[in-house]
């Protein structure tokens, strides 16, 4: 069966740290570029940080520059989402999506709505005091 699961979320304190997990079964994740994405209450999922397959480049928005860290083991057909100095404001169910029509990252290919993604069922994150 292919899926994508995601795990690792839970409940912090602000300035706390989490690190996400994103494991792929029946397919590997080798090949393609790998973003993550969260989606708060009542906003839009948006794109938080992807990495590539190619070359291991990466991009993040500029909310999260600088606390996350996003890698990949492609070893264990797995990619990771080191969250650190957590904030309120990055409340929100994270979600990891393969990119299958490509295998670099690029701010451009970090939206929703466009073709070609293979979406996780998501992980809450609550940082909250």
């Amino acid at each position: 069966q292919v899926q994508l699961v995601e795990s690792g979320g839970g409940l912090v304190q602000p300035g706390g740290s989490l690190r996400l997990s994103c494991a792929a079964s029946g397919f590997t994740l080798d090949y393609y570029a790998i973003g993550w994405f969260r989606q708060a209450p009542g906003k839009e999922r948006e794109g938080v940080s992807c990495i590539s397959s190619s070359d291991g480049s990466t991009y993040y928005a500029d909310s999260v520059k600088g606390r996350f860290t996003i890698s990949r083991d492609n070893a264990k057909n797995t990619v990771y989402l080191q969250m650190n100095s957590l904030k309120p404001e990055d409340t929100a169910v994270y979600y990891c999506a393969a990119d299958l029509l490509g295998s670099s990252c690029t701010p451009s290919r970090l939206r929703v709505g466009l073709p070609g993604y293979y979406w996780g069922q998501g992980t809450q994150v609550t940082v909250s005091s």
